[in-house]
């Protein structure tokens, strides 16, 4: 067996026990699920022993197979650590970077960060996915995620603070003729909302009263959307308040679409963060990309528009 096409059958094995399936192992590694068998087939020609228990349902490691990954694992890690070294020593970064990051956020903000990169780095394939469900980095391959809001505790991620993310209320001036102008909290009791929804589980709002406590206003929220622009569209048309980002309210304001409620400083707002695989040795291009990302979101979805905002209201 050449050297080569055992450690294409070593990198084969450790992705397929990590997934648990050939088929995300394919995926990961861009082959189809027959090339990830024949090499794992090969390799335990070679080895001489059973690597994985297959059934029509389900496969696991071999009591075999645990010790073999775990020594594989060590072995392609300091493979990583070795091209990490090599890697700090070039002026550019190369290579394929895939990025997670969700659907309006990404287009509105990371999009731009990403063409920004290709411009300045050409060696560099950026590939760039939008979803707002929350995506697997480890399993589905990824290097790095965009994710906003609270982070959950996580041994196999690592994480940088991007910036917080402003939110404000608004509504059509139309709607706010007809229903009033809500100064405070408890004013809010009996209008109508818009509240982004996703699985059937709801984001409330929680706003900060005169003397900096936070509540959660009573509203009726008679549409839920999981999209932002959804909710950017049915406020336009009049169907309530709506809770909305500042680099998605702004144009809306500017405009004369949307008219302010309650300002940035009383709403809650929510972290940003990049996101990506814990990793002793991070790669050049990841570490590019995460700096660009501290270096230009915060203009992106800051209160850039501060002044606007507060003008328009």
């Amino acid at each position: 067996m050449a050297v080569n096409d055992r450690l294409l059958g070593i990198v084969a094995f450790v992705q397929s026990a990590e997934a648990g399936s050939f088929a995300v192992a394919a995926d990961r590694l861009g082959v189809t699920r027959s090339a990830i068998g024949k090499r794992i087939a090969r390799l335990e020609q070679q080895l001489g022993v059973r690597l994985f228990h297959r059934s029509t349902r389900r496969q696991s490691l071999s009591e075999d197979g645990q010790a073999y990954y775990e020594r594989c694992v060590k072995a392609l890690a300091e493979l990583d650590a070795a091209e990490a070294a090599l890697d700090s020593g070039r002026r550019e970064p190369s290579g394929r970077l895939r990025i997670s990051a969700p659907v309006m956020f990404g287009r509105h903000c990371v999009a731009p960060v990403a063409l920004e990169l290709s411009r300045r780095y050409p060696k560099l394939e950026i590939d760039l996915s939008f979803s707002d469900r929350m995506v697997d980095l480890v399993e589905e391959g990824y290097d790095l995620g965009i994710r906003v809001g609270r982070l959950r505790d996580s041994a196999t991620l690592a994480a940088r603070l991007l910036t917080q993310e402003h939110l404000g209320i608004c509504a059509a001036p139309a709607y706010l003729a007809k229903r009033g102008l809500p100064r405070e909290i408890d004013d809010f009791a009996g209008h109508d909302a818009v509240i982004y929804g996703r699985h059937g589980q709801t984001v409330p709002w929680r706003l900060r009263d005169r003397a900096g406590e936070v509540r959660e206003p009573q509203v009726e929220a008679r549409l839920r959307f999981d999209d932002l622009q959804a909710i950017a569209d049915a406020a336009v048309a009049g169907a309530g308040l709506a809770q909305l980002p500042c680099w998605l309210l702004s144009r809306y304001l500017r405009s004369g679409e949307l008219q302010m409620v309650m300002h940035a400083d009383r709403v809650v707002g929510s972290r940003i963060s990049a996101v990506w695989p814990h990793t002793h040795y991070l790669p050049l291009r990841t570490r590019v990309a995460i700096d660009l990302l501290v270096e230009r979101i915060p203009a992106m979805v800051g209160t850039g528009f501060g002044q606007p905002l507060a003008a328009v209201a």
